[in-house]
């Protein structure tokens, strides 16, 4: 794994295990998508999404087929089927998609507002890596 893309992974591994409930892992998606299309678009985002579905699915090739609902409808309803159907696997599956996902975007958009917008997205602290919503549950 490169440089660029352990800090990506670590922040991806780390909120997930602050999240190992069935329904979060799509709520990480639901919240990261409610930052990236105010820069990338809806169309950019659904292009995004539906490259790190291809990326992931040989390695779980039981994965959504990629296809995303716009925001007027539930946007995830076929990665959330995936992730309940395969549980035990969820966790891996979604990091790696997660991965794929934000090594596109910090290709297009580069790593460090790559980095900013997941950690705003996911409510982190940049000084600890430790999520502010997660610390008050």
């Amino acid at each position: 794994m490169e440089t660029s893309d352990l800090l990506r992974y670590q922040i991806i591994k780390s909120v997930i295990a602050q999240h190992p409930e069935k329904g979060a892992a799509v709520n990480l998606w639901e919240w990261l998508a409610s930052h990236i299309i105010d820069i990338v678009s809806e169309s950019g985002f659904q292009s995004l999404y539906k490259r790190s579905i291809f990326l992931t699915q040989p390695r779980f090739p039981w994965l959504a087929s990629g296809y995303v609902l716009p925001k007027t409808d539930y946007r995830f309803a076929e990665l959330k089927r995936s992730f309940e159907a395969t549980f035990a696997q969820a966790s891996e599956a979604n990091t790696l998609l997660l991965l794929n996902f934000t090594g596109i975007l910090a290709s297009i958009i580069g790593e460090q507002l790559t980095i900013t917008i997941l950690r705003s997205a996911w409510g982190i602290e940049a000084a600890n890596g430790v999520s502010k919503e997660f610390i008050n549950e």
